[in-house]
């Protein structure tokens, strides 16, 4: 492959993403010229394999990659297919002679020349590893009140990469930009995680000594879940992901991670209001806060959907929370089943 971007391989993670692939496809080979780019596909049931195909005969830089990886978990054959092991796959096929790994989501809006800004920051700053601020965008209603929670405190509790501010080193961010020896070095992802496989690589890429910074100027938009079980489903696999992460490297949580524990226990003990009437306080707290704040966000705004967001945010503290407690329960049954 010859171009600009001859030693560049852009991954894309692809399930199911025909609304999404035809531009983001034709903005890469615009913005790319002469990069690799490989289209990992884990059994879409809508026309984004037709798309890539296609892509790929009218573009020879294009290439389509099956990522056919379940998780196995527990002993349960998961029916996702994991994005970790699809960015693997695409790595192993394709990464040999590349210097640098761009990992692209399918389901994200990216700026311009985003590859090239990618580089241009790695080398103006030292970095080995670039990631990028998400910003949560909506089109319907409780899309909107999912983005208005997302890009607030009270949905992400301050992490730097969903907020858009300046420039600096970070331990972790949303994955844009790796050095290809370094992440093949390092294993590529951990493809025992389901979702966090990008916090668990960023832990061992500053153990390895690598420098992640993280770049403003080249923040993309999100499309967050469009309907509350998809939402709440998606954030009982982070605080899942995460917990893993924490659990597999000893970690101590972030403050920011400890607190969308309480929601969950705030319920649990509001069933005790029955039998003791102040079991119910820490709920109503919690509620109150945050539908007020959604409320307060949305008049701000002058967006009805928006006062929604604390809607959005509970079914997020509430999922998350569950997600992260459930490791440790699941854990600690399949130890006890192991010893018995």
């Amino acid at each position: 492959m010859t171009g600009r971007f001859a030693d560049v391989l852009v991954v894309i993670p692809c399930l199911n993403e025909e609304a999404h692939l035809p531009d983001l496809l034709e903005m890469l080979v615009r913005d790319a010229p002469g990069a690799t780019i490989a289209v990992a596909d884990g059994g879409s049931t809508d026309a984004s394999r037709a798309i890539a195909a296609a892509a790929a005969a009218r573009h020879p830089q294009v290439r389509l990659i099956e990522n056919p990886d379940r998780l196995q978990s527990a002993g349960v054959n998961n029916p996702d297919r994991l994005q970790s092991a699809g960015v693997n796959r695409a790595v192993a096929r394709l990464g040999g002679d590349k210097r640098w790994l761009v990992r692209v989501d399918a389901h994200c809006r990216y700026p311009a020349d985003y590859v090239a800004g990618l580089i241009a920051a790695a080398g103006r700053t030292g970095a080995n590893a670039i990631v990028v601020p998400m910003r949560s965008i909506g089109i319907g209603c409780f899309q909107r009140a999912a983005a208005a929670a997302q890009n607030s405190r009270l949905g992400t509790g301050g992490s730097p990469h969903r907020h858009v501010g300046t420039g600096r080193f970070v331990d972790h961010g949303h994955h844009a930009l790796f050095e290809m020896a370094r992440f093949q070095a390092l294993g590529g992802y951990d493809e025992r995680f389901p979702t966090n496989e990008d916090a668990e690589l960023d832990h061992r890429q500053a153990g390895s000594g690598a420098r992640i910074w993280l770049e403003p100027s080249l923040a993309l938009d999100y499309l967050p879940r469009a309907t509350p079980i998809a939402l709440f489903r998606q954030y009982l696999r982070y605080g899942r992901g995460r917990a893993m992460t924490i659990r597999r490297h000893d970690m101590r949580p972030k403050l920011r991670q400890i607190l969308p524990l309480a929601p969950p226990l705030a319920l649990l003990l509001a069933i005790l209001t029955p039998l003791w009437p102040p079991a119910a306080l820490p709920a109503i707290a919690w509620a109150a806060v945050s539908l007020g704040y959604g409320l307060l966000l949305g008049v701000s705004r002058r967006d009805g959907c928006m006062m929604a967001s604390g809607v959005a945010a509970m079914i997020m503290h509430v999922a998350w929370g569950t997600g992260f407690m459930s490791v440790y329960v699941l854990e600690r049954s399949v130890n006890n089943s192991l010893r018995s």
